[in-house]
């Protein structure tokens, strides 16, 4: 501790719990309501000192609870490169708007086609037309229609006329495909993480 550095600080703080002390012995207050208030005064600059040294914690933790909110955790962009970190579930998973929504994908190198499911389709106004197409996933065989998603925005990027297929087999779970992954400059997984360079 540097004395003359803290000093002001301690003989302000002393002075503050003077002025507290005197002024509730003036009142004649009883002995206990002295002990207990002065407590609660004590308990009240303690936990403001807590809340002040902690503060960038907090405010890493904010963002935190932020990111899980908005469906961006584990997702980071700087300058050209998107960074994406392993969940839990052992995915990496990506916030991107379709048509000005914001859908989270889950990227799957073993996909062929970006695939998004029918709830969010509708929500986004994305429109399946033509006749049915029979795909291969891990679930099993599925009907899905192709269609077009006008506009895929992630971070500063932008793709146009990116082609997808819609199904109600999909359940809630929308898919990035080797089609989306194709149209990166690169991309690569190292050390738990996916990084894109759009």
């Amino acid at each position: 501790m540097n004395i003359m550095e803290d000093g002001p600080s301690l003989i302000w703080g002393v002075v503050c719990i003077l002025l507290l002390a005197s002024s509730l012995a003036a009142r004649r207050l009883p002995l206990s309501y002295i002990a207990k208030a002065a407590l609660a005064w004590i308990a009240i600059f303690a936990a403001l000192f807590a809340i002040f040294s902690f503060r960038f914690e907090f405010i890493s933790i904010w963002e935190r609870v932020k990111a899980d909110i908005s469906g961006t955790a584990g997702q980071s962009i700087s300058g050209e490169t998107i960074e994406l970190r392993l969940q839990d579930d052992g995915h990496y998973w990506i916030t991107v708007d379709i048509n000005g929504k914001p859908v989270r994908f889950m990227i799957d190198s073993g996909a062929t086609m970006t695939a998004v499911n029918a709830t969010t389709a509708k929500e986004a106004g994305v429109e399946a037309d033509g006749y049915p197409i029979i795909l291969s996933t891990a679930n099993g065989r599925v009907a899905a229609k192709r269609a077009t998603v006008q506009s895929l925005v992630f971070g500063p990027h932008k793709i146009e006329n990116h082609p997808v297929v819609v199904s109600e087999s999909f359940g809630d779970v929308n898919l990035l495909g080797m089609n989306f992954l194709n149209d990166m400059q690169s991309w690569r997984v190292e050390a738990n993480k996916m990084i894109l360079i759009p």
